[in-house]
């Protein structure tokens, strides 16, 4: 089940974020790179990130959590991790599906591993610049148009 993440959740949540990222991205970077992802993706990193900009979801299986979003200003998918042991099982199509559902922006954007490239183009990415680099962090930039998206002003009222 997809749901907010909580403060109990963070130490887990971030857990699951290094697991998959040691596996999946931290090869191809520098030290420094995964320097700074270890500070996104420690605890204090979410606390420090939440507020009313950031949609952070986790998956949940049974108490167990599975995979991390984080959708920051309602339009930009900040992270996406699922445990390695649960990968290819639609934890990521799941929390991706979710925090696009949650997007107030006609255009969805990404700042993809290279590593996952390929996971965002099946769910309707396309790239939309070249490959950057960021504190040793790889990325490519990705877009996803999103024709429900609603004007969180106009929602409101």
């Amino acid at each position: 089940m997809i749901r907010i993440l909580l403060e109990t959740d963070r130490d887990e949540a971030s857990a699951v974020c290094m697991r998959a990222f040691l596996t999946a991205v931290a090869p191809s970077l520098s030290s420094t790179g995964v320097e700074t992802f270890g500070t996104i993706a420690a605890a204090d990193g979410f606390a420090q990130r939440s507020g009313p900009d950031s949609l952070q979801v986790v998956y949940d299986a049974g108490g167990v959590i599975k995979g991390v979003a984080e959708l920051k200003e309602r339009r930009h998918v900040a992270l996406l991790f699922v445990d390695p042991a649960c990968q290819r099982q639609g934890v990521g199509e799941a929390l991706l599906a979710a925090v696009i559902a949650q997007a107030c922006s006609e255009v969805v954007t990404v700042n993809a591993s290279l590593s996952s490239v390929a996971f965002y183009q099946r769910h309707g990415f396309a790239c939309s610049g070249e490959v950057g680099e960021s504190a040793g962090l790889i990325y490519q930039p990705m877009t996803r148009s999103v024709p429900h998206a609603v004007d969180a002003t106009l929602a409101a009222h």
